[in-house]
């Protein structure tokens, strides 16, 4: 057991030694033990870290900040977002039912002309971005999407792209109709 224990600690003191050895090149690892040789290498970067709305908030501590228009809370679409879109421009004039081109975002759901999202999970998000997934109906038929939705051009411009199974190909660019 004693011997187990100090090949445990000595292990650990290799693991953790930021010195260099002395020696370098194929004579050195021939004198390195077999359990240090299966020992990974260490990672030469860290990834950077995931976003995702159901993780524990970091900074519990921090006072909250008074309601805004670009509060975003991880659990729903960017306020930022949030409106009506078209791809044709004379979609924002058209009338209900006649605006096929047309997006209306609101905090949890994305309705098209003849589908509706609704929002499932965050993935990451700020002010003027949101990538999430939505669970879609329309026409009889439900299906899932991954979107990631980008402010440009000062908010008057909305690209969207999506991800997945019968995903668009490419960025669809939308404008901003006047409320």
């Amino acid at each position: 057991m004693a011997r187990r224990v100090f090949l445990a600690a000595m292990l650990v003191l290799a693991a953790c030694s930021g010195g260099k050895d002395e020696e370098s090149g194929p004579e050195a690892s021939a004198s390195i033990g077999p359990l240090r040789k299966a020992q990974p290498p260490a990672p030469a970067e860290m990834p950077e870290p995931v976003v995702d709305a159901d993780l524990p908030d970091a900074a519990e501590e921090t006072p909250a900040k008074p309601e805004s228009k670009n509060v975003v809370d991880g659990k729903a679409i960017p306020p930022a977002i949030r409106g009506r879109w078209a791809l044709k421009a004379a979609d924002c004039k058209a009338k209900k039912g006649t605006d096929l081109t047309a997006l209306a975002i609101d905090a949890t759901n994305l309705r098209f002309y003849e589908s509706h999202g609704e929002l499932t999970r965050v993935r990451e998000s700020d002010a003027s971005r949101i990538v999430a997934d939505y669970k879609f109906s329309g026409e009889g038929v439900e299906w899932d999407r991954r979107m990631q939705l980008d402010l440009a051009d000062g908010g008057r411009t909305l690209v969207r792209r999506d991800t997945g199974e019968g995903a668009a190909a490419g960025a669809m660019r939308y404008t901003r109709c006047a409320e």
